[in-house]
């Protein structure tokens, strides 16, 4: 199975980074807040607003920068996922 977006929602998978202090403390990805760079996982096909096609920005496999508490999180085949609306993607990291 897999999960398919609809209009103009992504889904993608947090990036977990491992951050370590001044004092070359190692803090797992779990002590820090949510994390906001993400990898796509899968797009919807885009919507119309107003009259107007929205056409999709991201494809899968780009890693994104998104709104600190942006989405809905949900639990598939054991992975957590985020979908989320493409307004709430700030940037891709290239």
């Amino acid at each position: 199975m897999n999960i398919r977006p609809l209009a103009d929602r992504v889904v993608v998978k947090m990036v977990e980074t491992e951050e370590t202090t001044k004092s070359g403390i190692v803090l797992p990805g779990s002590a820090k807040e949510k994390p906001q760079v993400a990898e796509v996982v899968a797009v919807g096909p885009g919507t119309i607003v107003d009259g107007k096609e929205v056409k999709m920005e991201v494809k899968v496999g780009d890693r994104v920068i998104m709104s600190k508490y942006a989405g809905t999180e949900v639990k598939f085949d054991g992975q957590e996922y985020t979908i989320l609306k493409q307004s709430d993607i700030l940037a891709v990291v290239e």
